[in-house]
């Protein structure tokens, strides 16, 4: 029962967590809608709390390997606080010094993951970590449908009002997940090892040299081959997700033209059926399947997907259309990407591992972001093209066999195999 109560209090985290992030997510056109090209600053916003995640995910990982995952959970908490803050003056400048702090705690996901990870039976890791994707996504109905609610209530027409509105109830909620973080007991089963100011100097200077993730991903990879291989896959599925991110530009700026409210009741939409067919899928099938080649088969699938989104015009019906069958497909993949990745841990390097990945995701959010941004400028339906591209990769590397790992590690051994 311990292990259970620790699971629902992680659940219940990451729960509050995303439904800050997503009731915001609607009104952040309000911070920049008086600038030139406002779709490029919001993307810039984007780029920051996402790309500073190349720092911050290694960094979490490790010291909570080292000291915990319970410490890790309090910070990143306190962090969120902090950075939902300064959202309260609607200004360019909080904006983007909120995406870069908000940023920097997210990297506690990779700490989500491995504590997930550290209390769940082999049998039920698939399912514990779907459950994980099943609660981003009601997250992804809560959020926005309370933003809608307050927004409705209040009868809020002016976007800065708005906005006010929905930061100080996303303060409100932050200062509830640091208690609930306070509440947490650890989970990490072997006993404390101080992290040395060297070694978290070394992380950063290798978090920062790109070319070294690589090098330790290849070192990871020889002590457990596929690994790699499923960090790539988890790097293209990042590549074509920024669309999560895009939506709100799109459908702001875009043909369609939607205001805070109609965003607010599209992620209710998506995240209701979102968070349904995970639980389903996840609960009854995912362990009784082929996951590889499920992948590869939701990726294919989704192709047509993203690709449809740049060809919706203004007929909401196309739009809501085609995000039903995305939650049949692209909405899967993460947490079986992420289960099959889980086997290839340790509880000594299980944060690690994972912070390595969330560094390998905050780069391809970089250049996601740098790219859909671009593509914007020509022509706001541009960007779906580029999310196709990148799901079809995650479909052709899941297709691929793993190949041979390149560095040679003597007798290692990894229980998880």
């Amino acid at each position: 029962m311990n292990q259970d109560r620790r699971l629902l209090l992680i659940y219940a985290i990451i729960f509050v967590d995303v439904i800050v992030g997503s009731a915001v997510a609607p009104v952040l056109p309000a911070f920049v809608d008086d600038r030139p090209h406002p779709e490029l600053w919001l993307a810039l916003g984007t780029g920051l709390f996402l790309g500073v995640q190349l720092i911050s995910g290694p960094l979490l990982g490790k010291l909570s390997d080292g000291y915990g995952r319970r410490p890790i959970f309090v910070v990143s908490a306190v962090g969120t606080l902090l950075a939902n803050t300064l959202l309260l003056p609607v200004r360019l400048g909080f904006y983007l010094t909120n995406r870069l702090s908000d940023g920097l705690t997210n990297g506690m996901y990779a700490t989500v993951r491995s504590a997930i990870t550290d209390i769940s039976p082999p049998d039920k890791l698939f399912k514990n970590l779907g459950i994980e994707g099943a609660i981003l996504s009601l997250g992804f109905v809560i959020g926005p449908a309370v933003s809608g609610l307050l927004l409705t209530i209040f009868d809020v027409i002016d976007p800065d009002k708005q906005a006010r509105v929905v930061i100080l109830m996303a303060v409100i909620l932050s200062v509830v997940n640091v208690g609930l973080s306070l509440l947490m007991r650890e989970t990490k089963q072997t006993p404390v090892v101080p992290v040395s100011p060297s070694e978290l100097k070394t992380e950063l200077r290798q978090a920062v040299a790109v070319g070294t993730l690589w090098s330790r991903l290849n070192q990871k990879d020889a002590q457990s081959p596929g690994l790699r291989q499923l960090v790539l896959m988890q790097l293209a599925l990042t590549l074509s997700t920024g669309y999560y991110f895009y939506f709100v530009t799109f459908m702001s700026f875009g043909a369609m033209q939607m205001d805070a409210r109609q965003i607010s009741y599209f992620f209710m939409y998506f995240g209701f059926l979102s968070v349904i067919i995970n639980y389903v899928f996840y609960t009854f099938f995912a362990d009784r399947i082929n996951q590889r080649r499920t992948i590869v088969w939701l990726a294919g699938l989704a192709v047509p997907i993203l690709a449809g989104y740049g060809l919706i015009g203004t007929s909401t019906l196309s739009l809501y259309a085609l995000v039903t069958i995305d939650c049949l497909t692209i909405s899967l993949i993460q947490g079986l990407i992420e289960g099959l990745m889980a086997r290839h841990t340790t509880d000594t390097d299980r944060g690690e591992i994972f912070g390595l990945n969330q560094a390998m995701q905050g780069l391809a959010s970089i250049i996601t972001t740098l790219v859909f941004g671009g593509l914007s400028l020509l022509d706001l339906r541009l960007p779906f093209g580029w999310f196709a591209v990148c799901i079809g990769a995650v479909a052709w590397l899941a297709w691929r066999k793993p190949s041979a790992p390149t560095v040679a590690i003597e007798s290692v051994s990894n229980p998880l195999g």
